[in-house]
């Protein structure tokens, strides 16, 4: 982008990288948005436009949120105002275990969406499970919505789960997708909550024929325990603190096990297919050998096939966990550095389409932190604050763009989603805009605010990165800035329509 030399910017994450292209080049005054408290609600986004000159205001980058179409006001182009750009709306961060009802000791809508804010994100799509009960049906659907009721730091979908009680009932289904889940998602293994049990391949098949009446997506973990296993040495002589047990407990074979069970389902989604208008996204992959291209063949054949990978193995490999170390306990675990710069080479090449924090907490006492045991402790990384500036932090090594990072981390989960709206922009239009600093350099010590319900889980800790949030507005509202969060929760629940 042509603002290196910019002390701050804002990053869209709700923007197409079309519109980072064609950026505000106007200057604001950070000191006039973000000085008070309670912070106020800016309906005009054109209010926080100024032309100001001062060399330490960040460059301002504008993005509509969701609201109502028209044209812009002729009025603000006579005065030189610039026309916001009306691209996706929606979006931001797609993969988060927000566990209300039931287990906001792990996570709550409180906590997690004031990491959320702090991180920069504006938009979560909140997982299933790890709440109680799971949301599987119109009612529990309405128990999340009710406990998330004035808790909301930024805005909230929903997905809904695919589990065999409604797999094959196409009536639950259909009042699970009425009631306004984004999409569904299924677990090809344990998924580790008795009340989300896994799925098999008719299951899949067979969901996807209601979701593509509704051209809604089926997130799939698609890891598989084969028929046939290479147990490698896992006969409990070996030591479980140890990560290479971990890693043998649960090889690639798994991922590829799952996906190659998939390649029925995924020609269903091809034109002309059963499930044509389904669509089927692959959750957190980490083999980036034989998996990944299992994928790329079926994407080649016509298939509607999305992926994504997370930003822990795309910082961490498996070299570096130490032994006994739970916070890198994960489902598909860390791989080697080689699977690590592979993933990379894939993302850069289009063949890994986005980005999600798999953010997955839980109490510290579930990842036995103490005792160490890779084998026995909850699986989980939690990073939903950081994950922006570890994307940053490592992707500048692979030459990275801001537009790349706006396009995995918003506009391809916002299409995903079905966020993605076209509009012009009428006058008072409200956004989302985050305000951040892509050279500024901090270290995640005791001292740096953490908003996670546990700080002490998570495991990006006592590392150093770069690109610091600043600001984020949500629906025009500014609901973080200077390690503040805004008193009121002015975030909304997003319902499919």
């Amino acid at each position: 982008m042509a603002m290196a030399a910019a002390k701050g910017r804002v990053l869209p994450l709700l923007a197409v990288a079309a519109a980072l292209a064609a950026a505000l080049l106007y200057r604001a005054p950070f000191s006039k948005v973000s000085g008070r408290f309670p912070f106020p609600r800016y309906s005009n986004l054109r209010s926080l436009l100024s032309y100001e000159k001062a060399e330490e205001n960040p460059f301002v980058f504008a993005e509509p949120g969701r609201g109502g179409e028209g044209r812009a006001d002729q009025r603000d182009r006579r005065r030189g105002l610039p026309e916001l750009p009306a691209p996706a709306t929606g979006g931001g961060l797609r993969h988060a275990h927000l566990d209300e009802p039931g287990r906001a000791e792990w996570e709550g809508f409180s906590t997690g969406t004031r990491a959320a804010a702090a991180g920069g994100i504006t938009t979560l799509v909140d997982m299933p499970l790890n709440s109680y009960p799971s949301t599987v049906s119109e009612e529990t659907l309405k128990l999340k919505l009710d406990a998330a009721k004035d808790k909301l730091h930024v805005d909230v979908g929903f997905w809904g789960g695919l589990v065999p009680e409604n797999a094959l009932n196409p009536s639950a289904l259909e009042s699970l997708l009425n009631a306004g889940v984004l999409g569904l998602k299924s677990f090809m293994c344990p998924s580790g909550i008795n009340d989300f049990p896994m799925t098999n391949s008719t299951h899949i098949e067979e969901g996807l024929v209601t979701l593509a009446k509704y051209k809604r997506p089926l997130l799939i973990h698609a890891e598989r325990i084969p028929d046939v296993q290479n147990e490698d040495g896992i006969d409990g002589e070996l030591d479980p603190k140890a990560y290479t047990t971990y890693l043998k407990s649960r090889p690639p074979a798994w991922e590829e096990a799952a996906i190659k069970d998939l390649q029925r389902a995924m020609k269903d989604t091809e034109i002309g297919g059963r499930s044509e208008g389904a669509h089927i996204h692959i959750v957190h992959l980490s083999d980036a050998k034989t998996s990944l291209g299992l994928l790329k063949d079926a994407k080649q054949n016509g298939a509607r096939v999305s992926v994504e990978t997370c930003p822990h193995y795309l910082a961490f490999s498996a070299e570096e966990v130490p032994d006994g170390d739970t916070r890198f306990k994960c489902a598909p675990p860390i791989r080697d550095s080689t699977n690590r710069d592979n993933l990379w080479e894939a993302l850069l090449d289009g063949h890994i389409d986005m980005l999600s924090s798999d953010h997955s907490p839980s109490a510290p006492d579930l990842k036995l932190m103490e005792e160490g045991n890779f084998l026995r402790a909850w699986g989980g990384i939690s990073s939903l604050q950081f994950v922006l500036p570890v994307t940053w932090s490592h992707g500048k090594k692979y030459g990275i763009s801001l537009n790349q990072l706006a396009s995995w981390w918003s506009e391809r989960p916002a299409m995903l989603a079905g966020l993605k709206k076209k509009g012009a922009v009428l006058p008072g239009y409200r956004a989302d805009i985050v305000v951040w600093k892509p050279e500024a350099q901090f270290h995640l010590d005791d001292s740096h605010p953490v908003y996670h319900k546990h700080r002490n889980i998570s495991a990006y800790l006592g590392k150093q990165l770069s690109g610091k949030i600043l600001s984020t507005f949500v629906g025009g509202n500014l609901v973080f800035a200077e390690d503040k969060h805004a008193k009121a929760a002015c975030g909304a629940p997003i319902l499919a329509k």
